[in-house]
């Protein structure tokens, strides 16, 4: 389940203790030296799987990963475009969110709070046999438009709790400087922004990655479903979702490192400053 993604599912504060949830709990910290830990087992682990097993038995462990590769782009594919216009969205919607015209604001919380209690699920199925034919739309653009609607609304409240974690103090010194509102959100507010939120978009970006695994039930040749075609028609489902699984956890690790790279980066730039 997803919640407040500064606050909810990133962290939860009270006055003495602070739960970090995140999609990257295997990394190991900044000054947990040993090479067994979790993450390095679970990363280098699933790698040495993904090469043994073709040595061992190229038939079909071969098989699969030669059939899959095609698959791989499409997720990506899938997930990098989603992000984008997921990013554009969830901005346009921050915005709103923070907005002092009642009719925009009302707007705004509307679509997230509405998108928010949908599961993405049913928004897959919505768009792709509800909306599809009359708006002509195929499996990959059903899925990009599906999961950027969704995950545009997760983005929202990225961008809402960002803005409004930047002290009030700057924006009322831009408007004494004679900016006007729009133009203080553009050069002060919003570059502010981008740096606080970052890490959360960073774990939107994995969460997707993961969720862009249900656009192969919308005739999307993704990874899963490369995987499933090569099941159905060897039987071999044990060892083509073995392949698949370790390879989704392979990526997601990575990009988990990398988040979590960036985080200690950012926060070691904010002591510097």
């Amino acid at each position: 389940m997803k919640g407040s993604p500064l606050t909810d599912r990133n962290s939860k504060s009270s006055d003495k203790t602070t739960i970090n949830v995140t999609d990257g709990t295997l990394i190991p910290l900044k000054d947990e030296g040993s090479l067994l830990t979790s993450w390095n087992i679970a990363f280098f682990g699933a790698v040495l799987l993904l090469i043994l097993l073709p040595i061992l038995s190229p038939d079909p462990y071969l098989r699969i990963l030669s059939f899959v590769p095609d698959g791989l782009i499409a997720t990506f594919s899938v997930t990098l475009v989603s992000i984008f216009f997921a990013l554009l969205i969830g901005l346009f919607a921050g915005l709103g969110r923070i907005s002092q015209k009642l009719f925009v604001n009302r707007i705004a919380t509307v679509y997230v709070e509405v998108i928010r209690g949908i599961p993405l699920l049913v928004q897959l199925f919505y768009i792709y046999y509800a909306l599809g034919p009359l708006l002509k739309l195929k499996g990959p653009a059903a899925a990009i438009l599906a999961m950027s609607i969704c995950y545009g609304a997760y983005m929202a409240e990225i961008f809402r709790a960002g803005m409004q974690a930047i002290p009030r103090g700057q924006m009322e010194a831009a408007l004494a400087l004679g900016m006007s509102r729009s133009m203080a959100m553009r050069r002060i507010i919003i570059p502010q922004t981008i740096r606080i939120i970052l890490p959360p978009i960073g774990n939107e970006f994995i969460a997707l990655l993961k969720d862009s695994s249900l656009v192969s039930i919308l005739a999307v040749s993704d990874l899963l479903r490369r995987g499933r075609e090569y099941a159905s028609t060897s039987f071999r489902y044990f060892e083509s979702y073995t392949v698949i699984a370790l390879i989704y956890l392979v990526m997601t690790l990575f990009f988990s490192r990398l988040v979590a790279m960036m985080e200690e980066r950012l926060r070691h730039r904010g002591k510097v400053h």
